[in-house]
């Protein structure tokens, strides 16, 4: 069966270095927890560390981490659908929010429930994913600020997710100009100005980031030292944090090209083979892993001397070449992943989720 394991100790490694250079540049930051899927044992490692604010973008996630510790805030990082605006306000301390319409909805339901929810106003600067427009952005504020049991406490942004916009100086000082202008305008103290996440942090290390910047939501850093505006890793940081283990099925020589009339796989892919492919044999072996876990690049072999030949839903195809490593049925294979391969390993239902101490 196949397994994916999390390293406890190079989280911890991970965590205290993240940790130790937010504080040392007075920025408060908060742990993006949605790549565990709402585990409850991984996120007992989270908790474990000493973790105050988690943020997620599903309602089931916030509602385990509540059942594991009422005391964490929690902040729920999408903007909330009107059918779910209970759950919300129950489970979510703080809530990202782009709509005057769903923040009245939480209003009202905050009354209901006799608490004070406390909101972060998205604004759109350039991603175009979810954010106020500048040109409404005072006019939003003041409706806001006009509601009962609600609590404005900051301004943020989203960037690169969905166009893979990069943060920049200038993008942040606008952030920051906002911010200026709703506390001059309406006497209110915004205390946050969430325009971190992990492909900022960079512009921290390079002393770019504009001194206004005061808060972070980070995930993917802090689970695989990626450095996302680079596209590379943290040299100081551990990218092993999770690794992804396969079992061998079936292990034989079998020729290069398939034979018979072709059409196309379940994907809908059709194969083209070069002719000096022909004859040619090589080692293949059948994994206990298929589309239905994971996409094959999103992954990829910690052996350098295999490759991927296909998948399946429940089957993946590897070609060991000439099985210099006397590979056999039952060994396992292991795989690096990236930010998506964990998240889709994870929320398999299919993979068994260990713990390495």
């Amino acid at each position: 069966m196949a397994y994916i394991t999390l390293d406890v100790k190079k989280l911890n490694e991970n965590f205290k270095y993240l940790d130790r250079m937010f504080e040392k540049n007075d920025i408060k930051w908060s742990v993006v927890s949605k790549l565990l899927c709402g585990n409850k044992d991984y996120l007992k490692v989270l908790l474990n560390l000493g973790i105050k604010n988690l943020c997620d973008s599903r309602i089931s996630n916030l509602k385990t981490i509540k059942e594991l510790d009422k005391a964490v805030e929690t902040m729920y990082i999408k903007p909330p659908a009107k059918r779910a605006i209970a759950s919300v306000v129950k489970y979510a301390d703080i809530s990202m929010n782009t709509e005057i319409n769903t923040i009245q909805l939480l209003s009202e339901e905050a009354q209901k429930q006799n608490k004070v929810h406390k909101v972060i106003i998205m604004i759109e600067l350039g991603e175009l994913r979810e954010g106020v427009m500048g040109e409404e952005f005072m006019n939003f504020y003041e409706q806001v600020f006009q509601l009962k049991n609600i609590e404005v406490v900051g301004i943020g942004t989203n960037l690169s997710c969905l166009y893979g916009v990069l943060p920049n100086a200038d993008k942040l000082i606008q952030l920051c100009l906002y911010e200026q202008l709703v506390e001059a305008r309406f006497n209110k103290l915004i205390p946050f100005v969430s325009g971190g996440s992990s492909v900022t942090l960079p512009l921290i290390f390079q002393n770019m980031l504009p001194k206004g910047i005061n808060h972070f939501r980070i995930g993917e850093t802090l689970f695989l030292g990626t450095d996302v505006y680079n596209n590379t890793t943290f040299k100081r940081m551990n990218s092993n944090v999770f690794r992804l283990y396969s079992e061998i099925i079936e292990l034989s020589e079998k020729p290069t090209i398939p034979s018979g009339e072709m059409g196309v796989n379940v994907e809908g892919h059709s194969f083209d083979f070069e002719e000096s492919q022909i004859g040619t044999t090589t080692t293949r072996a059948i994994l206990d892993l298929g589309l239905l876990d994971v996409d094959e690049v999103h992954i990829e072999p910690v052996d350098k001397a295999l490759s991927f030949i296909g998948a399946s839903s429940d089957m993946l195809v590897m070609d060991l070449k000439e099985n210099v490593k006397n590979y056999k049925v039952g060994d396992l294979l292991e795989f690096e992943m990236d930010y998506m391969g964990v998240l889709r390993i994870i929320n398999s239902k299919y993979i068994e989720k260990r713990i390495k101490t």
